[in-house]
């Protein structure tokens, strides 16, 4: 039997998958491919956060599964957190194309997507993947009076207050930057570690 959490994450996905209203539909449609909704845990502690779905991300509708995917799962063996324990999602549900960044009316037909799931698993911190993620949740969390680069803010808690109680929101880089950077990857481990309380 299905929890009520279930239920109404996959009413969201079902919502996202007949999202006519966005151009990025179309492309899905006419490039064979899948939205991004998330997974893991309906009910943790942690949720990551990124901008958008990449090439194989939308081939095989999961999120973080490319090469970026594989430095995440790296971070999290590396404070011996289970991926499954988290929860992992995007702002926007689709690929954009090109993998360009997603503009502004792309964030805001999605966003109200990734609010619901706040809202539905109610994770006590809420780690965001990226700077594109990181405004977006330092400003929906009353947060934007400390919204500076992401390379001075990187790895810091944040205090702030959802609709079912404290959270934490923590800013960290996406980790595609170890892919072309390999020296940040030091930082990332680094910043992982204050993840490691906030377990279930």
């Amino acid at each position: 039997m299905p929890s009520d959490r279930t239920e109404q994450l996959r009413n969201i996905r079902d919502e996202v998958a007949h999202l006519k209203a966005s151009p990025l539909y179309r492309e899905r449609v006419k490039n064979k491919v899948y939205p991004v909704i998330g997974e893991g845990d309906h009910e943790a502690a942690i949720m990551f956060v990124g901008e958008a779905p990449g090439k194989n991300e939308a081939e095989q509708g999961r999120p973080f599964c490319g090469a970026a995917g594989k430095v995440l799962d790296e971070l999290l063996a590396s404070i011996a957190m289970p991926r499954n324990e988290v929860y992992i999602t995007n702002i926007v549900k689709d690929r954009p194309p090109m993998n360009r960044d997603p503009n502004p009316e792309e964030f805001a037909l999605y966003a109200p997507f990734l609010d619901r799931q706040i809202n539905i698993i109610q994770p006590r911190v809420i780690a965001t993947l990226g700077r594109f993620s990181m405004a977006y949740i330092m400003e929906k969390f009353g947060l934007g009076a400390h919204l500076v680069s992401i390379s001075k803010i990187h790895g810091k808690e944040f205090a702030a207050s959802a609709s079912y109680g404290q959270i934490a929101v923590i800013p960290l880089f996406h980790p595609a930057v170890a892919l072309y950077k390999q020296s940040s990857k030091a930082d990332m481990l680094e910043d992982f570690k204050i993840l490691q309380k906030f377990r279930k």
